[in-house]
């Protein structure tokens, strides 16, 4: 890519910005610029005798802002589809961070131990609890802190009197470009008045782009220096596909977005056309798509892109943010809410996949926080096994959503059978006890399955089938082990290949493995929604995939348009490859020869 000054030079004023997509589309309209973020905020001593006083500012800040939180989702309420469930937990969430969480606890404390004012007491708590999330390894749950520095920020501006920009009275498709683009912000963004946005902080895992997949608006986030380079007004190109913002585009920049804005339109009305079509192959091999969720307002998203079921539900933010572990009663409703929602589709649970080096707050005590090789060590299933009031409250809670429709269990992490059958007896255990307490059980206790993302798994798939229920194939994990190749480094993460020959014959090994034994198998990773994996993957054998739910539609269009003796052939050919620029020059080839036209003459797939 060319740099900003080279733009300028062959094009005016036209500036290309690149951040990370979290929302695809592409959104033109007039720039607004929003605030700046948290304010400044200075370190004040204050005398003992003014302790109460800072204490009761804070109380007055955290009361404001309750009501505030109540406001916005009433507001939110008027939100179209999975939008208004989205923000109505977030802003459950935040309000719950304004009672008497570690948050308030923590500055209610320092106030009185450090003798400082509120508003410095509420940036050293937030930092503290942010250094444990933000070493956390994983993407997901570290962008948690997220949350709790919105929170806390709602509360430094009702300290300093200082309200936000609303977004509410914009209009005419407008781009709002910030530094941070808060999730309750979302709320007040109407998709049909506000074209897309994008911001210097977030990242594709915050709830901020969460909110923004749901609300259907195209953004971009972390672009460093974003306010600096843009001027109200001026015409913007936010391209969410490809995480790239154009400030003061040319003309001839404009003529090509919107032509690429129409084509997008009219592959989404092909693509929706697609919804209740079932994903059979041209010569009627039928393939189950289902959707990969963690929360129960994605359950609506699931369905709306036509999903036969949730192939995995994750469950490890049920244990985030907190001090104290859910209950059984809390897990049950969040599993009987997805298992509900679905109306009667299958319905896979995971049990937490959390470990390592960092563990949440609520799990201080069950293992050891400092490890040499947090992917090595006490995580996922031996986690829960090593400490059965772990594994117990889930399974419970998991047997009694159970009946309230079709549930799988699955078990993250597996590599040795022992694994399987020591939680199959806990299973069977903790399903006595629930009777013995009066509680109802499905007669037929849910399959349990093995989820195989570690070599082992998949070297052993034979013997880890005489004891599951059923197999899902966690490449994400599965590539990174077989290559030693961390994804997130990018030192290494050129070598993360899903293409590389030896994780194909793992993903062989664990198929076969599973057709002799008659049990199902799916996979629930990345590969899974990309339609250039479809034919190789349906090749191998694999008739089942989990994905995000607004991958579907393409991963159906893809297979509608397949033969599945030639996909079959052509996957013949590839694993008799030993080079992985091979393989993939023969599976693209393959795609290229056979991709898919949309009939209304609009863009590839």
């Amino acid at each position: 890519m060319r740099t900003d000054e080279t733009f300028r030079t062959e094009r005016g004023s036209e500036q290309r910005l690149q951040g990370i997509g979290v929302s695809a589309g592409i959104a033109i309209g007039a720039a607004y610029i929003g605030d700046r973020g948290e304010l400044p905020v200075s370190e004040s001593r204050i005398d003992e005798a003014a302790i109460e006083h800072e204490r009761g500012r804070f109380a007055e800040a955290v009361s404001a802002s309750i009501k505030q939180l109540r406001k916005l989702k009433t507001r939110a309420m008027a939100l179209p589809g999975s939008a208004a469930d989205e923000i109505g937990s977030l802003l459950d969430a935040h309000l719950a961070m304004l009672a008497n969480s570690r948050l308030i606890r923590g500055v209610h404390r320092r106030i009185g131990r450090a003798r400082i004012n509120t508003e410095r007491a509420i940036q050293i708590e937030i930092d503290e609890i942010g250094k444990t999330f933000s070493e956390m390894d994983d993407a997901y749950l570290a962008a948690r802190i997220d949350d709790i520095r919105v929170v806390g920020a709602r509360l430094i501006r009702n300290l300093l009197k200082k309200p936000y920009v609303a977004y509410s009275s914009l209009s005419g498709g407008a781009i709002i470009l910030a530094e941070e683009v808060t999730p309750a912000d979302t709320a007040l963004m109407d998709p049909r008045r506000i074209g897309g946005f994008a911001a210097e902080f977030g990242g594709h895992d915050g709830h901020t782009a969460i909110m923004a997949r749901a609300l259907g608006l195209p953004a971009v986030l972390g672009i460093p220096g974003l306010l600096d380079r843009a001027q109200a007004e001026v015409p913007v190109i936010v391209d969410g596909t490809e995480g790239i913002v154009i400030l003061e585009p040319a003309a001839e920049t404009l003529r090509a977005y919107k032509a690429q804005q129409q084509e997008v339109a009219r592959e989404r009305r092909y693509l929706n056309r697609l919804r209740r079509l079932p994903a059979v192959t041209k010569d009627g091999v039928e393939i189950r798509l289902e959707a990969n969720v963690e929360l129960p307002v994605e359950v609506e998203q699931a369905l709306d892109n036509g999903a036969v079921g949730l192939g995995l539900v994750r469950t490890e933010f049920l244990y985030m943010n907190r001090e104290d572990l859910p209950g059984e009663d809390e897990q049950y409703s969040f599993f009987a809410a997805l298992v509900s929602g679905m109306e009667g589709r299958p319905v896979t649970l995971r049990t937490f996949d959390i470990g390592g080096d960092k563990l949440p707050e609520a799990l201080a005590g069950y293992a050891a926080s400092d490890i040499a090789n947090p992917a090595l060590g006490l995580r996922a299933i031996r986690l829960s096994l090593k400490d059965r009031r772990l594994l117990d409250v889930q399974l419970a809670a998991m047997l009694r959503a159970a009946n309230s429709g079709p549930v799988r269990i699955m078990l993250p992490m597996i590599s040795t059978p022992d694994e399987i059958r020591r939680t199959r007896e806990a299973m069977e255990q903790v399903a006595r006890r629930l009777k013995r307490r009066g509680v109802r059980v499905p007669k037929e206790l849910p399959p349990l399955g093995a989820m195989i993302e570690v070599p082992a798994a998949a070297l052993a798939a034979d013997a880890l089938a005489a004891e599951a229920d059923f197999f899902a194939i966690g490449t994400n994990d599965l590539v990174q082990y077989t290559l030693a190749a961390d994804r997130t480094d990018e030192t290494v993460a050129h070598l993360y290949n899903p293409l590389h020959p030896a994780v194909l014959r793992l993903i062989q090994f664990a198929v076969e493995a599973a057709t002799r034994r008659g049990i199902p198998i799916s996979i629930c990773g990345e590969i899974a929604g990309d339609p250039r994996y479809a034919a190789l993957l349906l090749g191998l054998g694999l008739r089942e995939l989990s994905m995000s739910p607004r991958n579907i539609p393409r991963v159906k269009q893809r297979i509608r348009s397949l033969d599945m003796v030639a996909a079959g052939r052509r996957t013949r050919a590839i694993m008799d490859q030993s080079d992985s620029e091979r393989i993939a020059a023969l599976l693209d080839d393959f795609n290229a020869t056979a991709e898919p036209r949309l009939s209304i003459g609009g863009p590839k797939s």
